[in-house]
């Protein structure tokens, strides 16, 4: 049986097509300020907080990212941070897709990192603003690469697998799905398997620890399994819009050219092209490690499938409401990313194949063909998604804000009004973003966690914020919950009751945001996990992977 072998290094020439793929994309990001579209929120500063170490008293969704942004921006200005990061998101797919396609052409693997890197779910997901899941998406390629070097018993391999998994960890859903991959295409047996399954779960840790070990018992509303399910965007169906890597739940994010007629026929020769390269990625790779990363991309799809079919949406909702961590299950078009990858590299050598002909011309025009068939299959992905995603600056007010709190003794928690999750500021051309005060301020901030989706209300789990909520709708003082500040955000939908500011001491009031103090503040009790665990946790998947950087530098000198 041959040995799995990838393709080698791009050169210069893929390097520039990467990055210049990537520019396409976010050109108008560079424009100075900040991107802010629904779940992407960067800010100037961001704290290291509680809430970011899965300490909160909110679900670790965004743990340990927040952290890691927390971090970064002691030293980078987030507005880069956040450039940075989409450009590298975007660059780094392509690129890591291009260099697992094990084909000799620069060609075939450029079409399979162009489509890696440009297809519907980098789209929906990005102006979903997706990002951390995003850099998890970034990774896959790189994890199965080193994970293919790992079968092969390379020496070295172990630490190169864990330094490529690592940037998929930040997100729970990303570290998931790359440790599937890991253990999938490594194909260990015995003790290195046990060995490489706990390696994972160390790297995961940061953010599993908190879930498993939450106060609320880490289970989410069922309702949300309906509301997030995988969506049909074309004739071809929920299935078909999965398969050409679309579906997301949300139809405001999905490309114009996802609801043509000639979508699912562009899905169809994209798939044609990839079952004739699965041929040669079978000789290339050898068929266990093939398979493992096969049936890991089915799993996926099944799981992206289980929301939306009747008969097992039920057993789903049970899941996400009784098992902690279930409702990482309620978004299923996420769980794809696996089978975008083996699409990828499949259609590289596809594509590859087809070029092999005697005529220059027709060599020429199918290897061009394979690399321009994602883009214009999807031409809404270009310049930000047409004016989708642009660079705003925040108001001045924002800052001022942050320095009024930031230089009061008095202690407690921040509540944002309206009291609703999302926002559309007048100032960010009206498009949705989640709040972005929890990001703006050290204190915890205790914003609305319940998703209206359609007409459906997904309950949230944060109960500090259930509390708030039941204050306000009561008309209790919140300084009896805990809450020190309340901050009403102006210029976006939805009303600051009066009745709960008439008591309250106005510190600010400017055209975009007003701060009152709450007086007679009660101190609220601990609702997050314990601190010893979720520390051990961190300190562990850091240490693993500093030794094996160590570890890996020391193989590259020697």
């Amino acid at each position: 049986m041959a040995l799995p072998r990838i393709g080698g290094g791009s050169g210069l020439g893929g390097v520039a097509l990467c990055v210049g793929m990537a520019m396409l994309v976010v050109a108008p990001v560079l424009r100075p300020g900040f991107v802010l579209a629904y779940d992407m929120v960067f800010t100037p500063r961001q704290d290291l907080t509680a809430a970011s170490l899965g300490l909160g008293s909110q679900l670790p969704r965004s743990v340990p990212a927040d952290a890691l942004v927390a971090l970064a921006t002691l030293a980078v200005p987030g507005e880069l941070l956040q450039k940075a990061v989409l450009v590298l998101i975007l660059a780094c797919a392509a690129g890591g897709a291009a260099r697992l396609t094990p084909h000799p052409s620069l060609w075939a693997r450029a079409a399979a990192g162009v489509l890696y890197a440009w297809n519907p779910y980098v789209a929906e997901r990005l102006f979903i603003g997706h990002w951390a899941l995003l850099v998890g998406y970034a990774a896959l390629p790189w994890v199965a690469g080193a994970a293919l070097v790992v079968r092969r018993g390379d020496r070295g391999a172990w630490p190169r697998l864990l330094l490529a998994s690592a940037p998929a960890m930040i997100t729970p859903t990303g570290g998931v799905i790359a440790a599937a991959v890991a253990v999938a295409v490594a194909g260990q047996r015995g003790r290195r398997a046990l060995a490489l399954v706990g390696a994972m779960l160390v790297l995961n840790g940061p953010w599993l620890v908190p879930a498993l070990l939450h106060p609320g018992g880490g289970g989410s509303d069922p309702a949300g399994i309906a509301a997030f399910a995988a969506r049909a965007e074309n004739w071809s169906g929920t299935l078909g819009s999965l398969l050409g890597l679309g579906g997301i739940w949300n139809g405001e994010v999905v490309p114009g050219s996802r609801t043509t007629i000639v979508a699912p026929l562009c899905t169809g020769l994209l798939l044609a092209v990839a079952v004739l390269g699965a041929r040669r990625l079978l000789a290339e790779w050898g068929r266990p490690a093939v398979s493992g990363l096969a049936v890991v991309a089915a799993g996926g799809l099944v799981v992206a499938l289980l929301g939306a079919l009747p008969l097992t949406a039920g057993m789903l909702e049970w899941v996400v409401a009784e098992i902690p961590g279930g409702g990482l299950l309620r978004d299923g078009q996420k769980w794809i990313a696996p089978l975008a990858l083996l699409l990828a590299v499949c259609f590289g050598l596809g594509a590859g194949a087809l070029a092999r002909r005697p005529e220059p011309l027709g060599r020429g025009a199918i290897a061009l063909g394979g690399v321009l068939l994602p883009i214009v299959m999807l031409p809404d992905l270009a310049w930000g998604g047409f004016g989708r995603l642009e660079a705003v600056r925040y108001p001045v007010e924002w800052a001022a804000v942050q320095r009024i709190v930031e230089s009061s003794s008095q202690p407690g928690d921040i509540v944002p009004l309206p009291f609703s999750t999302y926002r559309a500021f007048r100032w960010n051309d009206g498009r949705t973003l989640l709040d972005p005060a929890p990001r703006w301020f050290r204190q915890p901030v205790l914003a609305d966690d319940a998703l209206p989706v359609g007409g459906t209300v997904v309950a949230g789990e944060d109960r500090r914020v259930a509390a708030v909520r039941e204050a306000l709708r009561s008309g209790r003082p919140l300084g009896e919950v805990g809450v020190s500040w309340v901050l009403v955000e102006k210029g976006t939908p939805g009303l600051a009751p009066s009745s709960e500011l008439q008591d309250l001491e106005r510190v600010h009031d400017g055209p975009e945001l007003a701060l009152y103090r709450v007086p007679a503040v009660r101190p609220a009790e601990a609702a997050g996990p314990p601190i010893l665990p979720v520390v051990a946790a961190d300190f562990a998947a850091v240490a693993l992977v500093v030794a094996a950087a160590v570890a890996r530098g020391g193989r590259v000198r020697a």
